[in-house]
């Protein structure tokens, strides 16, 4: 090699060191997708990480439509089957292992032969009270025909096999029929609401007040719910933060967090900002639910072994 060339190739690797780089996102990271916006300023994570598998859905739940983290039973999920099964929630692990089957009771023959059970939350069983109950809602229509639906109230069971009578909150929507699959009840308050499944939005946002047995409450609208550049549509399922500022929004297709920092209500919390959050892909996918604290949260889908993904913090 010569001085002179030897000279050149010096410079030009003193160059390649001092010389500052172009920084580009690594789109393998949510941080640095532009997907994935952090959450400045709002209770939980500011960035989730990828989804992992956590297990596998069982036998038992081959239609697995709604998932619910108790606070009460530690690592305990409640789940429950679509319409055309029998009237159960079951307790799972978070690995799928079924720990409990429930059987409810308390409805007629008929009356359970018209159910399509669709989502269930966990909440106070009445404002202040500190009795926990499960809400399973009977709220799919696919049709958009019936003129009333409704939710099933029964306190939460223990993690063993045996049999709770429920209680029938039904309601109506203020306009039409709708499609629902989304449960989710407002933290501080306890007020239970529906996100409906619109073939060209997230979701109608409707608060369910004055639910009471032996009446037919009235729905009122809260808002509609919004994919930016309207990509996304058919909501079938959602979870509502413990904070009340972050609401998940599960799709065929994406994961969804709407964001209000400082949010109290629902009616704040449905003007808030609407950004994509990691999600796995899965067939079928309708179940979503935030384990205690509010840091994670667990996805599930119809048919039997497919996997089940948990997304927690960076």
């Amino acid at each position: 090699m010569g001085r002179r060339t030897a000279l050149v190739l010096a410079g030009l690797l003193l160059g390649a060191c001092t010389t500052k780089k172009p920084s580009s996102p690594d789109a393998s990271t949510p941080g640095a997708d532009p997907r994935y916006p952090s959450a400045e300023g709002l209770p939980g994570c500011v960035l989730y990480g990828e989804p992992r598998r956590s297990g596998q859905v069982p036998l038992e739940l081959a239609e697995l439509s709604g998932l619910a983290a108790s606070t009460r039973h530690e690592g305990v999920l409640w789940a429950h089957n679509d319409s055309g099964n029998s009237f159960r929630v079951f307790a799972l692990e978070a690995s799928g292992k079924v720990l409990a089957t429930v059987t409810l009771t308390g409805l007629e023959p008929k009356d359970a032969a018209r159910m399509d059970l669709e989502d269930l939350v966990l909440g106070p069983c009445a404002p202040g009270e500190p009795r926990v109950c499960l809400y399973l809602a009977d709220t799919g229509d696919n049709f958009e025909r019936r003129t009333q639906v409704r939710l099933f109230r029964f306190p939460e069971p223990e993690v063993a096999d045996g049999t709770v009578a429920v209680e029938t909150l039904a309601f109506s929507y203020p306009d039409r029929p709708h499609d629902a699959e989304s449960l989710v009840l407002e933290p501080g308050t306890g007020r239970l609401a529906v996100i409906t499944k619109e073939r060209d939005s997230l979701g109608e946002v409707f608060a369910l007040d004055g639910l009471a047995p032996g009446t037919v409450a009235k729905a009122t609208h809260l808002g509609t719910l919004q994919a930016p550049g309207g990509v996304d549509y058919r909501t079938t399922s959602a979870a509502l933060h413990p904070s009340g500022q972050r609401l998940l929004l599960r799709t065929y297709t994406r994961v969804w967090e709407v964001r209000a920092p400082g949010a109290s209500r629902l009616e704040e919390l449905v003007r808030g900002q609407v950004v994509e959050v990691p999600g796995p892909s899965q067939a079928q996918s309708e179940a979503i639910t935030w384990l205690p604290g509010g840091r994670s949260f667990v996805l599930g889908s119809e048919f039997a072994a497919q996997f089940m993904y948990r997304v927690d913090c960076r």
